[in-house]
C-alpha cells in the first residue's frame, strides 16, 4: 500500500526535474545569445524581465495584505536596466537628487491615494523594495556583460554565464540530492521540501562547477582566470546566495499564501520563480569578481 504513493512521488519528482532542465536548456541559450549581442537588446530583455518580476512581487505583497503602488513600481523597475544602458552609452546619468525626488513622489502619491490610514510609509517602503529587488538586481547582469575586465562580447558573455551555470548547478544538485537522501528539513516554516542534504548537495555542485568553469571556460573565452582557491570560494559563496535567494522568495510566497508567484510560465510558475536565485547571485558574483579575477596566462 505504501509503494504506490512513493512511486507517484518519484514520478512527479522526475517530471519536475525534467521540466527544470528543459526550461534551462531553452532559456539559457536565449539569454546567452542576447547577452552576447549586448546593448539595446540586452537592456530591453532585462527591462521586460524586471517589469514582469516586479508585477509578480507586488502581487505577493498584495496577497500578504499590503497595498503597494504597484503601477509605479513596475514602471520604475522596468526603467532601471534602460537607465543603466543609457548611462553606459553616456546619454544620461541618474543623479542622486532625482532618486530622492522619486521617493518624495511616492510619498505624495501614497498619502493622496491611500491616506493616513492606508499605511503610506509601508506602501512606499514595499514599492521601493520591489524596484531594488527586481530591476536593481537584474541590472547586474548588464554590469557583468560590460565588466571592466571583460574585453569583447565573448568575454562579457562568459562572465554572465558564470552565475547562470552556478545557479543552475546549485538548483539541480540540491534537487537531486534532496530527493535521493534528504531527510532533515532545512527551513520547514519557509520551504517544506528543502532539506539539509539538498543544501549541501547544491553547495558541492556549485563549488565543482565553479572550479571547472574557471579552469576550462574563462581562460579561452574571456582571457581571464581565477586561482583554484578563488574559484572554490566563489562557487561556495554564489551557491549559498542562490539558495538564500530561493528561500527569500519562498518566504514571500508563504506570507502571501501562494505556491507560485504567478502562472505565467506553464509548469514553472512565474518569472520571479525562475529568477529568484539570480536576484542574489548576479550582484554577489559582480562584487566578488572584481578582486578575484586575474588575466589568463598566455
Amino acid at each position: 500500500m505504501t509503494a504506490a504513493p512513493a512511486t507517484a512521488r518519484d514520478t512527479r519528482a522526475a517530471s519536475e526535474l525534467t521540466k527544470r532542465v528543459a526550461f534551462a536548456v531553452c532559456a539559457i541559450p536565449l539569454v546567452i545569445g542576447v547577452t552576447w549581442l549586448g546593448g539595446a537588446p540586452l537592456a530591453a530583455l532585462l527591462s521586460v524581465a524586471s517589469g514582469i518580476s516586479a508585477w509578480e512581487f507586488y502581487r505577493l505583497a498584495i496577497g500578504a495584505g499590503s497595498v503597494p503602488l504597484w503601477g509605479h513600481g513596475v514602471i520604475f523597475s522596468a526603467s532601471v536596466p534602460l537607465l543603466v544602458h543609457a548611462r553606459f552609452l553616456g546619454l544620461f546619468t541618474v543623479p542622486v537628487s532625482l532618486v530622492m525626488l522619486v521617493v518624495l513622489e511616492l510619498l505624495m502619491v501614497a498619502l493622496w491615494v491611500r491616506g493616513s490610514h492606508g499605511k503610506p510609509l509601508e506602501v512606499v517602503g514595499i514599492t521601493i523594495l520591489g524596484v531594488f529587488y527586481t530591476g536593481g538586481m537584474l541590472s547586474f547582469l548588464y554590469a557583468l556583460r560590460y565588466h571592466p575586465y571583460a574585453v569583447g562580447a565573448t568575454a562579457g558573455a562568459a562572465l554572465v554565464v558564470l552565475p547562470l551555470v552556478l545557479t543552475w548547478a546549485t538548483d539541480t544538485g540540491a534537487f537531486v540530492v534532496g530527493r535521493a537522501i534528504g531527510r532533515r528539513k532545512l527551513m520547514p516554516a519557509v520551504s517544506p521540501k528543502k532539506t539539509v542534504a539538498g543544501a549541501v548537495g547544491g553547495l558541492v555542485a556549485g563549488v565543482l562547477v565553479s572550479a571547472v568553469y574557471a579552469r576550462y571556460a574563462l581562460p579561452p573565452l574571456a582571457q581571464l582566470t581565477l586561482s583554484p582557491w578563488s574559484a572554490l570560494a566563489l562557487g561556495a559563496v554564489v551557491s549559498v546566495a542562490a539558495q538564500v535567494g530561493d528561500l527569500a522568495e519562498s518566504m514571500l510566497k508563504r506570507e502571501a499564501g501562494v505556491k507560485d508567484s504567478s502562472h505565467l510560465i506553464p509548469g514553472h510558475g512565474g518569472a520571479l520563480d525562475r529568477v529568484d536565485s539570480l536576484l542574489f547571485t548576479l550582484p554577489v558574483t559582480f562584487v566578488l569578481l572584481g578582486p578575484l579575477l586575474m588575466p589568463a596566462p598566455r
